[in-house]
């Protein structure tokens, strides 16, 4: 019988934006509980989603993420109208989401998703309190990692 393996560190993100960590300056980093329904967290254990153009809205006291995308299974949304793009529920201290609210109200400041992940049992969100890059840095960040790419290339030729 085979042994099912365990969620090792390397292998438990669910989905990235690695967008995010282009287009923003990462200030300061969070870790928030999801919300889910039971359709949802089957369909992040087949790794059906997307956090393309997904944000983070403070309205009331509570921490939402909108515009994810988890593609429903047809095997276990049968019975429920599923909403691939429904606003989900962030799970956060207080502290942590006044913290959040009075940075995103400065001017050029925003809080974005950058991976779900599992932890245990449980899926969690990494978030991020950001600031827009510029276009040169942006430009900077290119060269940089075409650098990086060429480095790996010719110390693998040599090897």
């Amino acid at each position: 019988m085979v042994k099912k393996k365990d969620n090792a560190p390397g292998n438990s993100t669910i989905a990235q934006n690695k967008k995010a960590r282009f287009e923003y300056h990462i200030d300061e980093v969070f870790e928030a509980g999801l919300s889910l329904a039971g359709w949802e967290v089957k369909s992040l254990r087949a790794g059906k989603a997307q956090l393309t153009d997904t944000y983070i809205l403070v309205k009331n006291s509570e921490a939402w993420l909108l515009g994810s995308h988890i593609m429903p299974l047809n095997t276990a949304s049968t019975h429920v109208l599923a909403d691939p793009t429904r606003t989900r529920k962030l799970l956060l201290h207080r502290k942590e989401i006044a913290k959040i609210f009075s940075r995103t109200q400065e001017k050029g400041h925003t809080c974005v998703p950058l991976r779900i992940y599992w932890k245990k049992n449980l899926v969690k969100c990494e978030l991020a309190l950001v600031r827009g890059k510029q276009l040169h840095d942006k430009r900077a960040t290119q060269k940089e990692r075409d650098w990086n790419r060429e480095k790996a290339r010719v110390m693998r030729d040599h090897a």
